[in-house]
């Protein structure tokens, strides 16, 4: 087990294929409680880092530091080029604009059609008039049907977003993060409300944004096997710090009891 010492390297010397650079990052809460100490990596163009822990590790505070959703307590980010630390107003809002969300209980508009949650993806680009009437050129409108095509919902466009399974709901917030034409893709734990069964069709689809639009992701997980099936490298935090990094091949259930204990049970999926 090792962490990546060019983690806490210099600004000056950051790869110009570097995505993120987290160094020394450390968010406290009100309430004493140190989620996150000292974590430090950086994360390249295009590449699938996978982020694990157990409940309480810091995983989802992390993918919060990164879009700023929190303010970290301590420690320098550096975002799409950009030292993010302490941005804020339209500085942190563009950052935004080029970060997609896909979250763990889909953040959908339940009584919203499918395709307007789609759409909503673009609000960032549309005037506030538009977005707040939830009006949208035909262009926009067209993109939206062709997100849906690609996830393979283009039959429930006009169907309530609560009509549908949970696998389907998530596969409309990743249509919606396709709308935003992100670099980034942050998905904090993305398939861990589904059964073990319907959890390869949603994570194909965000490999297929990383794979073949090319956007980099972020990706918490549980499931050693999901993670060995799609990421590309692991970090594993523990009690908010940083554990392990490397290829996902080195972490099996062996390495999992190692870092967790003896008494920890790695998730593993069931079969394709």
């Amino acid at each position: 087990m090792s962490v990546d010492s060019a983690a806490q390297a210099s600004p000056e010397l950051a790869s110009e294929t570097e995505i993120v650079r987290v160094e020394g990052l450390t968010k406290v809460f009100p309430n004493g409680v140190r989620a996150l100490s000292e974590v430090g990596f950086r994360v390249e163009t295009r590449e699938f880092l996978a982020v694990i822990g157990l409940s309480g590790s810091g995983k989802s505070t992390l993918l919060r530091c990164i879009n700023r959703l929190l303010d970290p307590t301590a420690g320098r980010m550096w975002v799409l080029g950009r030292e993010t630390t302490s941005i804020k107003g339209a500085e942190l809002r563009e950052l935004r604009s080029d970060i997609g969300m896909i979250f763990q209980q889909f953040n959908l508009v339940r009584r919203h059609s499918v395709l307007a949650n789609v759409l909503s993806g673009s609000l960032g680009s549309a005037s506030l008039g538009k977005s707040l009437l939830m009006r949208f050129p035909p262009e926009e409108v067209e993109r939206a049907r062709a997100a849906l095509k690609r996830v393979g919902l283009e039959g429930r466009n006009s169907d309530r977003a609560d009509t549908l399974s949970g696998g389907q709901q998530q596969r409309v917030a990743v249509a919606r993060a396709l709308m935003q034409s992100p670099k980034l893709i942050l998905a904090d734990e993305p398939v861990a409300s589904l059964d073990p069964a319907l959890r390869h069709s949603v994570m194909r689809h965000i490999e297929a944004l990383n794979r073949e639009e090319g956007m980099t992701v972020i990706c918490t997980l549980h499931d050693v096997d999901l993670i060995r099936r799609y990421a590309t490298r692991l970090i594993a935090l523990r009690d908010g710090e940083l554990v392990f990094e490397g290829h996902p091949d080195g972490f099996d259930r062996n390495t999992f009891r190692d870092i967790y204990g003896e008494d920890a049970e790695p998730e593993m999926s069931i079969g394709d």
